[in-house]
């Protein structure tokens, strides 16, 4: 019978594209991992992967038994955790990496109650905009708001993500609401941090990119909020930030039919399924059951929610 690390070896080369770049995952050096892909294939008597100077490519053996190597491997790996569920206990120290503003207003409010839950736990709570290294800086888990592309960490979303165009009644009563988008961009003042700047907005045309203008250049998020509140201009806000003042009239929403990217959302970020701590996975277990699908943030506001898709079906 092959040796199960072997198998995950393998599983992990081909993932990640290259020797070197799965062995940076597994904490092994190359010449490590390209003799225990040599030890597997000498085993199971057949090549799984040709290797060239620049890439590897999976034979026509090796793609199936890659198919199985994945099954086994979930396998175990559900295995582990139904043990760990009954075994171990959430304790120590949880380091977690949150953008400020959410960490602020939806992750610190939650905190005592999680630690009544888990008393055996403290938790160190890093609350910056900056994309951090999790595995590098040392982080069990990073919530992050964004549209994930491929990456070798695991990812759990937590929650939807909107963020609609609004502004208060005085700039409205002042300079009126935006008709269409080419109004928005001719004669409004729009705002956004420098990170978020240009817009892409999903509309009734598809996506549509809008270069904000304003007299205020700012890398703060908040700062944006502050501005939108007291009447400068047109922001791009989530409902999780806003949803106060939508429910209490402070803001408006414009351009109903448009919103950001419908992929954005909120995640829980964390290096490995594999050997997952207990406290790490309360963590994600308590925030998924906080927020779910239809986070409290976006109560009141399903007329708006719903209005998307019933301008595509019209």
């Amino acid at each position: 019978m092959s040796n199960l690390t072997d198998m995950e070896i393998f599983a992990r080369v081909v993932s990640a594209g290259s020797m070197s770049a799965a062995g940076r995952e597994m904490n092994l050096s190359p010449a490590v991992v390209s003799k225990r892909i040599r030890r597997l294939e000498e085993k199971l008597g057949t090549r799984l992967l040709q290797r060239t100077t620049r890439q590897i490519a999976m034979t026509e053996a090796g793609q199936g038994f890659f198919e199985r190597v994945l099954a086994i491997l979930a396998s175990v790996e559900e295995a582990e955790s139904f043990v760990s569920r009954g075994s171990e206990s959430a304790r120590g120290n949880l380091k977690v990496a949150v953008p400020t503003s959410f960490g602020r207003l939806h992750v610190a409010p939650h905190i005592g109650r999680f630690l009544e839950e888990n008393p055996d736990l403290s938790i160190n709570l890093d609350l910056s905009d900056d994309f951090v290294d999790i595995v590098g800086d040392g982080f069990d888990l990073a919530i992050r708001i964004a549209e994930l592309s491929d990456s070798s960490l695991v990812a759990r979303r937590l929650a939807p993500v909107h963020r609609i165009l609004c502004a208060s009644p005085d700039y409205i009563q002042r300079h009126g609401k935006p008709e269409s988008i080419e109004d928005l961009v001719a004669n409004h003042v729009t705002i956004a941090a420098t990170s978020q700047d240009p817009w892409k907005l999903a509309g009734p045309n598809g996506i549509e990119t809008v270069r904000t203008r304003a007299p205020v250049n700012t890398n703060s998020n908040e700062v944006v909020r502050e501005c939108v509140l007291s009447g400068v201009g047109i922001a791009l806000r989530s409902t999780w930030d806003i949803g106060p003042e939508l429910r209490e009239g402070k803001l408006e929403i414009l351009l109903p039919e448009y919103r950001a990217s419908k992929d954005v959302g909120l995640y829980a970020v964390y290096p490995s399924r594999k050997f997952l701590a207990a406290k790490v996975r309360v963590f994600i277990d308590f925030l998924a059951e906080l927020y779910g699908s239809s986070p409290y943030w976006d109560a009141g506001l399903d007329d708006w929610l719903r209005l998307p898709s019933k301008a595509r079906a019209g």
